[in-house]
């Protein structure tokens, strides 16, 4: 079941990045490599695994990088000219996986072992944060600066 949000509602201010987002999440459909996405346990925050299978794969042929809020794991296969087969089942192919991260979401690590590419995600605990806003008389207005003195210079 597919569920779009509607981001137009006078209720929400300022969400018009996570709907791009949102929208560009959705058009990422391709399936390779599998992978899953799992909670661990840490003492503070939330931590995530991100598992992507790339049996084949050696940690030279994979890149792992964060580019602005986004987790790109890349990986090239370079052809053996070498090998002489019969039948390939298992194509050599390059792939390309991004995962939007959230604010504050810190890449911690990543290993890889048996075949499996494992990415440590940490997402500190969000500071609580109230901050109390005066009203003020309708006669008063907000505090203007200013206006910057403007120096003149005699002509020489």
């Amino acid at each position: 079941m597919t569920r779009m949000l509607q981001f137009n509602s006078p209720l929400l201010l300022g969400f018009d990045e996570l709907e791009r987002l949102l929208d560009r999440a959705a058009k990422a459909s391709d399936s390779y490599p599998p992978y899953n996405v799992e909670q661990v346990p840490v003492e503070r925050g939330d931590a995530l695994r991100i598992t992507l299978a790339v049996a084949g794969f050696s940690r030279d042929e994979l890149s792992v990088t964060v580019e602005d809020n986004q987790l790109v794991i890349r990986g090239r296969q370079e052809e053996d000219g070498a090998r002489n087969y019969l039948h390939r089942g298992i194509a050599a192919r390059q792939f390309q996986r991004a995962f939007v991260l959230a604010e504050g979401m810190e890449v911690r690590h990543a290993r890889l072992e048996n075949g499996l590419l494992m990415i440590d995600l940490l997402k500190p605990e969000p500071e609580h944060k109230v901050r109390r806003i005066e009203i003020s008389e309708a006669a008063s207005r907000p505090e203007q600066k200013p206006a910057p003195k403007r120096v003149e210079h005699d002509a020489v």
